[in-house]
């Protein structure tokens, strides 16, 4: 998945709940919308986004789906932040060395 998907999954409030929620465990529809002031289709249509974006995977047994966090879903955002991690430092530094010389 593209860091857009990840970045338009997280940027509902909602979403980010429902995702901290499953970082506890796996849980089913039921469980994950306690709590939450909501109809059950829109916890599925919630549901369903941050499956595309490839954060939560679903596993099917019966008439149960059961919900977890996929780790492997956050390395898109993860390197998105260490490459921005490491260009604020540098920056950082060199506006430090500008000041400094202009300080002599």
């Amino acid at each position: 998945m593209s860091e857009t998907d990840i970045f338009r999954a997280l940027a509902d409030p909602t979403r980010r709940e429902m995702l901290e929620r499953l970082a506890g465990g796996e849980l089913n529809a039921t469980e994950i919308r306690d709590g939450l002031d909501m109809s059950q289709p829109a916890v599925s249509q919630h549901l369903a986004v941050l499956r595309q974006a490839g954060l939560i995977s679903e596993e099917r047994s019966g008439r149960t789906v059961r919900y977890r966090v996929r780790a492997a879903g956050l390395s898109p955002l993860h390197d998105w932040l260490g490459r921005h991690r490491a260009f604020w430092p540098e920056r950082i530094d060199r506006l430090k060395t500008l000041l400094k010389e202009m300080d002599q």
